[in-house]
């Protein structure tokens, strides 16, 4: 975080500025007695730690002098170097004591929400697409991770292939899990794990190798995605389909006021169930276009005006943020 960093900095600064004092002091006492190093040295502790000992050889008047200088001086920035080192650990842990309680209570009161095992590249911008939709998550990562001061994500520092640190971020009350990990054994791992703790969970998970697609589906993982495969197709479609690619990210950019393409549950007692596109109104009224209803495990392409909409159907729409906004409000209530 920007607040541990300053910390940092100001406990370097600290630490060279003494080192400074000690450093002078050294090469004070050298100069103006022609004390070897060590009488120096040693007179400089003395002095900056006010034990007051006997001089170590009786001092000129230059350098009584200079260690009048000492002690006002160096004495003064022991004091402050102390003083900050030791506030500074006792702050840091204070703070981390009430960060690791406010972050469990936040985990107590999350519900319903996904982990996101991973927070690499690609696991950050999940988090920013999950964020943008207003959806709760959690994230596990191994290794140590600096937010911004605002930056208010849950993350858990661990291992996401051990079961405690999966339960420590409520895998047995979330919805979901990604799992984009750089390796696909850890995935694998992961994979296990979690549907072992909660069956129901919905699983994603990235895969490296082509051979990992499989083993992954045999451990758990409801769908698993290959980004050198995905990325692949990208490219060449960009060259083969460039109209169709750039259709594709405009209705799926987020952030996009203008046209998104989203899918929209039907509820039980939705106005929209048992009713036809046409009856429902959809194009007539909304002026959003259903490019697909899925309907159990079946994707219908194309639906005609007379394709009847039902219960748990789910409605591949394409419109305008506004307008998807009120498709959705229709699905959810009767």
């Amino acid at each position: 975080m920007a607040q541990h960093k300053k910390m940092k900095k100001k406990v370097v600064f600290s630490i060279l500025l003494l080192s400074t004092v000690i450093v002078t002091g050294t090469l004070g006492y050298t100069l103006i007695e022609g004390w070897d190093l060590f009488d120096s040295f040693y007179m400089t502790i003395v002095t900056l730690t006010t034990i007051g000992y006997e001089e170590v050889h009786r001092l000129s008047r230059a350098g009584r002098v200079f260690n009048i200088f000492m002690i006002l001086y160096g004495v003064g920035v022991v004091a402050y170097t102390v003083n900050f080192l030791i506030r500074s650990i006792l702050e840091g842990e204070i703070q981390d004591v009430l960060g690791r309680r406010s972050m469990k209570k936040k985990l107590k009161k999350t519900k319903d929400h996904y982990i996101v095992c991973g927070y690499g590249r690609m696991g950050h911008i999940i988090c920013k697409e999950l964020e943008s939709n207003n959806i709760p998550f959690v994230v596990i990562e191994k290794e140590p991770v600096e937010l911004d001061e605002d930056d208010e994500t849950l993350i858990i520092a661990g291992d996401a292939t051990i079961d405690d640190v999966l339960l420590s971020a409520g895998i047995a009350s979330a919805k979901g899990l990604i799992s984009v990990l750089s390796s696909d054994a850890h995935n694998l791992f992961v994979v296990l794990s979690a549907r072992g703790l909660n069956a129901k969970l919905q699983i994603v998970a990235r895969a490296g190798d082509e051979g990992a697609e499989q083993k992954l589906i045999r451990a758990g993982a409801d769908r698993v995605m290959s980004p050198y495969h995905i990325g692949g197709l990208r490219i060449a479609h960009t060259i083969l389909k460039p109209s169709v690619v750039d259709f594709i990210e405009f209705a799926t950019k987020s952030g996009n006021i203008e046209v998104q393409m989203e899918e929209v549950a039907v509820a039980e007692g939705s106005r929209l169930a048992e009713n036809t596109i046409e009856k429902a109104g959809i194009g007539r009224d909304l002026g959003i276009i259903i490019v697909a209803i899925k309907k159990g495990g079946d994707m219908k392409f194309n639906p005609t005006h007379k394709t009847e909409i039902n219960a748990g159907d789910t409605l591949i729409a394409l419109g305008e943020t506004s307008k998807l906004k009120r498709l959705e409000e229709a699905a959810c209530r009767a």
